[in-house]
């Protein structure tokens, strides 16, 4: 895949302003979109968009196929008639984080009652198009649906906690849970319908406005989702229906103790059985949402660390081969171009670069990483232009926190290469990455706002806190349009209208 030069932003929708207690897909996600396109950016990169799970990392997905129902916007169900102004009245959140703890219940809250109006409504266009959607989406969504019902049921306890019979699946207690659990089904067929419908009409306003989505593809899923439960014939588990080992990386730049995920390992001749049907089927579902998507800790396609199970750290482990190039070659056999970004960082061994040459996959390329020497990989200059340059990622602190803490010699050199003072060493990394051969530019809406380590959205191996940050509503402002517009004019990153584009 070959990058046109362009330019965007990495946010997650759950970061967007709002009053609801976390950013959604409504009139404030329109209005972000209208912002990248006025500043002349033709890129937004989000987090995977899946229903979190552990410690609501969007990278502990309940599913690798569904959606996210906390963000589902209540304005938006509001102008239907799915809810009413009263359903919306008493709450109160804060405004620059996401509470989960008092989110969560809100939600489910606003989504019962909507599901309750849509059921007495009558309302037949909306009951056909739910119909059409189970259907079309049946392949994954009623597996999905019975497994948060049964989750509901068994209030949060994981699938491997639950009676063994519905452990195992037994065709009895699959029919038996399916009569039971009905209207739990039903309900949560029901906010995937939501989900998906206010997805896709914002995507929609997305591609009129010339901006492409960069969704993310977690390489591993979790071991509590729908999709181990359904198919755990593909993961590593024991006879107890267990993970043998974890996943996770060796000590590293993050962790003196590597990164222990906990992920379940795959169990790649039973992939390889069935011409890897499984992830066809799911890249092809994560790149019906988006326009390409950022393929995560892609060397695990290589080789994947891992950790027997119940280690207390990664430090213990051992790379096991992976498909690598049968796999991407079955995708491309099913689903032809692979317009996929391979997020090619730590421990990167020639193997690796080969994979991603040889499918001519764009890799990735950190800012925060290039000051330690004149022979640093990461610097600029060394980009080539098939590549995605980034001031940091979601797992990096601000640049504003990065400079704060980086080793003087680290400042020293980083000023005297971006012959900069200093004092607004933020903004003179977003026109290094700018101004920098590789094809795509991005930065964290944290650097444009020049935000500390109190915005970092994630610290890896920090067992809980992360994912919560929020912008303000008045952050999104004409002057910081004004200065995105002018380097995306200067260094030819500008997004060119497409005048012909209508909104159908």
């Amino acid at each position: 895949m070959r990058l046109e030069r362009s330019s965007g932003v990495l946010l997650h929708p759950t970061s967007l302003p709002g009053p609801h207690g976390i950013g959604d897909l409504g009139p404030r996600a329109r209005t972000w979109v209208d912002f990248l396109a006025e500043a002349g950016c033709g890129l937004w990169q989000v987090l995977p968009l899946g229903p979190t799970g552990f410690d609501n990392s969007p990278y502990q997905s309940f599913s690798a196929f569904a959606g996210n129902p906390y963000l589902i916007s209540p304005e938006l169900l509001l102008a239907e008639g799915l809810l009413e102004d009263k359903d919306l009245a008493g709450a109160s959140f804060p405004a620059d984080r996401v509470d989960f703890s008092a989110l969560i219940p809100w939600k489910v809250r606003l989504l019962d009652a909507a599901f309750g109006r849509f059921r007495t409504s009558g309302a037949s266009r909306l009951r056909h198009d739910l119909e059409t959607f189970r259907t079309e989406h049946a392949s994954w969504l009623d597996d999905f649906a019975l497994f948060m019902a049964l989750k509901e049921a068994h209030r949060g306890a994981r699938w491997d906690e639950w009676p063994e019979a519905q452990r195992r699946r037994t065709p009895d207690s699959m029919a038996v849970s399916r009569r039971e659990f009905a209207d739990g089904v039903e309900r949560q067929a029901f906010r995937q319908f939501l989900f998906f419908r206010q997805w896709h009409a914002l995507r929609r306003h997305a591609e009129f406005k010339g901006i492409r989505i960069i969704g993310d593809v977690p390489i591993f899923v979790s071991s509590d989702s729908a999709d181990v439960w359904a198919h755990p014939d593909l993961f590593k588990l024991d006879d107890a229906l267990r993970p043998t080992a974890a996943a996770g990386v060796p000590p590293d730049y993050f962790s003196p103790t590597g990164q222990l995920w906990g992920n379940p390992l795959y169990r790649w001749e039973a992939h390889r059985a069935t011409g890897f049907q499984w992830w066809a089927t799911r890249l092809r579902a994560s790149l019906a949402l988006v326009d390409l998507a950022r393929l995560d800790h892609f060397r695990g396609f290589a080789a994947a660390w891992e950790v027997p199970a119940g280690s207390p750290t990664a430090e213990k482990g051992k790379w096991v081969e992976g498909p690598g190039a049968e796999l991407l070659s079955r995708v491309v056999d099913v689903l032809g171009a692979l317009p996929l970004i391979a997020e090619d960082l730590g421990v990167i061994t020639p193997d690796v670069e080969s994979l991603r040459e040889q499918f001519r996959l764009p890799g990735m390329k950190i800012l925060q990483f290039a000051f330690s020497g004149p022979d640093s990989p990461f610097l600029p200059h060394a980009y080539p232009r098939n590549c995605v340059v980034y001031t940091g990622t979601h797992d990096n602190d601000t640049t504003r926190g990065w400079y704060v803490t980086a080793p003087e010699a680290e400042k020293d050199f980083c000023r005297r290469y971006l012959k900069s003072d200093g004092k607004d060493i933020v903004w003179d990394l977003i026109r290094a990455a700018w101004a920098s051969p590789a094809g795509f530019a991005l930065a964290p809406m944290q650097d444009l706002l020049d935000l500390g380590t109190s915005a970092r959205m994630n610290l890896p191996g920090k067992p809980s806190g992360s994912w919560t940050w929020r912008m303000g509503e008045g952050d999104i402002s004409p002057a910081l349009s004004a200065r995105l517009r002018e380097l995306n004019y200067l260094y030819h990153r500008t997004r060119i209208p497409d005048s012909s584009r209508d909104r159908s």
